[in-house]
């Protein structure tokens, strides 16, 4: 290019720049074509212009996905209905669609194939006349059931724990959430090397590449553990953070929200600490802890929304997310949420009592909330049902839990605001209690 020749800035967009190469030419968009344009220090020259290519709309494709669980003899169909329900809901949450479910009623799971033989040919027969991408199992696998199945089915196969892993890496979104999936993955995946590996036995093979002899499969075993020893180290960096942080709180009581996943725990933290949280009616919306200040009356104190339990949560989730489950560990109060709608309510309390019970977390005081009571009149009254006969009903419910829970239990309706006030101040009177117990000579709050 000459050195009197006119620069282009003012025919080409610098806001339209798409970079590429490093160094080398960039694509510039006008005027309905593609010019290469070639960066030097100083100036910027136009070339033969590029016919425009049409942006691709990319459109999300559907996974058709069959179920498949184990029914143990004595069951009900009842019990793996429920069961593959709550799959069928996470498998939505991922992004697939049920298509089908199987299981089979066995003393207790076969230890190469999970399956009998004789329900897996059935399945691969459906998977063979419906276009089926994918086969989700409920139960957590081995290696070598994994590898079996997908030899029996040619198709890829699944479970539980790998389904919860894939949503929660879906939904992590700050670097401490995004480091205990992935630590959470490599744990999941150190114990199925074996039984996933179908590659050459050696590295390498031939003249020049015979090497210690170490295996394929010992390499990427010593790879992962690596990989996990370094995710605890930084993970432990995250934690020193956090406890700073908690530290740095103050004399604050802290309470904490924990419950089933799905039962309306941030649709009730945007409702008590009158900020916004991120809502969803998905599971495994929240992954971080969120943390809020909230005063009542003049009585500060601090809010936290914590991950919802969930049955057969993998024991390296657990162990993963330490540094957000304290949370839950220091906190003075738990508000353990319900979503009462839920047909299954009672076991979802009891899932999320036996996890208190190994976090060593149950001995707190709590309050019981059972939330979607809207949901819940709707789903169990009819229209022609006498308002009397429904008061009475309802006072019954409430009598039996009031029973269970030594009168530490309220009902509301979140998304309603329904009996929010009853809440805010079954909980100020908590606050308040607890402040006395930990500062008996503070007997004024202030904001």
């Amino acid at each position: 290019m000459d050195d009197n020749e006119q620069y282009t800035t003012n025919y080409l967009s610098w806001n339209a720049i798409l970079v590429g190469n490093t160094c080398d030419y960039f694509r510039v968009y006008e005027k309905g074509f593609w010019y290469k344009v070639h960066i030097d220090y100083i100036c910027l020259y136009k070339k033969e212009p590029i016919p425009l290519i049409e942006k691709k709309i990319q459109t999300k494709e559907i996974t058709r996905a069959l179920l498949a669980g184990w029914l143990p003899q004595g069951k009900s169909e009842s019990y793996i209905t429920e069961f593959l329900d709550e799959l069928s809901f996470l498998a939505e949450t991922a992004g697939a669609v049920e298509v089908k479910r199987f299981y089979q009623k066995l003393d207790h799971p076969d230890s190469k194939t999970f399956l009998g033989k004789g329900k897996l040919e059935e399945i691969k027969k459906y998977i063979d006349t419906h276009s089926i991408d994918l086969v989700i199992f409920d139960d957590e696998l081995s290696g070598s059931q994994l590898s079996n199945i997908e030899d029996v089915l040619k198709c890829k196969v699944i479970d539980r724990s790998d389904l919860i892993l894939d949503i929660f890496a879906s939904r992590a979104k700050t670097a401490i959430a995004k480091v205990q999936v992935e630590l959470a993955q490599y744990q999941y995946i150190l114990p199925r090397l074996k039984g996933m590996w179908k590659h050459l036995e050696r590295q390498g093979g031939g003249i020049g590449s015979r090497g210690p002899g170490e295996t394929e499969i010992e390499t990427d075993r010593r790879i992962v553990k690596d990989k996990i020893s370094l995710l605890r180290k930084r993970l432990a960096e995250f934690d020193k953070q956090a406890q700073t942080q908690r530290k740095e709180r103050g004399e604050y009581i802290r309470v904490a929200l924990v419950g089933y996943t799905n039962v309306g725990k941030s649709t009730l933290m945007t409702v008590l600490s009158k900020s916004d949280v991120f809502v969803e009616n998905k599971l495994f919306a929240t992954l971080d802890t969120t943390t809020r200040k909230v005063v009542l009356e003049r009585t500060p104190f601090l809010l936290s929304d914590t991950v919802g339990f969930i049955r057969k949560l993998p024991h390296h989730l657990v162990e993963s997310f330490k540094s957000t489950l304290d949370e839950v560990r220091e906190a003075d109060i738990l508000l353990h949420v319900v979503d009462i709608s839920h047909p299954q309510y009672e076991d979802q309390i009891a899932v999320v009592k036996n996890t208190l019970h190994d976090l060593k977390a149950d001995d707190k005081p709590s309050i019981l909330i059972f939330n979607k009571m809207d949901l819940y009149e709707k789903n169990t009254f009819d229209q022609w049902l006498e308002e009397d006969v429904k008061i009475d009903l309802l006072k019954q419910l409430k009598k039996h839990w009031d029973s269970e829970t030594q009168n530490n239990c309220i009902f509301i309706a979140a998304t309603e605001k329904t009996n929010i006030e009853e809440l805010r101040k079954i909980l100020l009177d908590k606050v308040r209690e607890m402040y006395g117990i930990r500062y008996p000579y503070k007997t004024v709050f202030y904001e």
